[in-house]
């Protein structure tokens, strides 16, 4: 299901033409790669589908750890595991960007005394801040220092 979808509790079910199993790997050091593998309702795996692989770490910035994550398009695991770094550093340039993108627009906003703006609520993960998603330091692995 998508973020952007919006179904009613009534409404919500699973697709059963569209199962994964999820597989965790991790090289303890760096990260981990979550394997979707296709099912069947029944529980055997679905030859038909491909795989979705995806990856995640975590940035040790001076604020604390930051989770990173991002898919992997590739076809099997051990592409994944090769294509691990760059997607890392493709996922980390575009959080940059969209940071300093969000400085722009905070910075030629005008602030009108007594209105709090969405931008006002203080650091990620605070009191006031935005939360975020990801799997924070779930999922094994250690992290890349940022």
């Amino acid at each position: 299901m998508s973020s952007t979808e919006n179904i009613g509790l009534e409404d919500m079910q699973f697709d059963a033409s569209n199962l994964y199993r999820e597989e965790r790997l991790t090289d303890l050091k760096v990260g981990s790669i979550r394997r979707m593998v296709p099912v069947k309702v029944d529980g055997t795996e679905d030859p038909d589908r491909k795989a979705v692989f995806a990856g995640q770490t975590q940035l040790m910035t001076q604020m604390g750890p930051v989770p990173v994550e991002f898919a992997i398009e590739v076809e099997t695991l051990e592409e994944a595991v090769a294509a691990f770094p760059e997607c890392v550093k493709k996922a980390v340039e575009q959080m940059v960007e969209e940071a300093r993108e969000y400085q722009r627009r905070e910075a030629s906003r005008i602030v009108v005394p007594g209105q709090d703006g969405p931008g006002m609520g203080g650091m990620p993960g605070m009191p006031g801040g935005n939360r975020g998603g990801g799997a924070g330091g779930a999922g094994g692995g250690g992290g890349l220092i940022f």
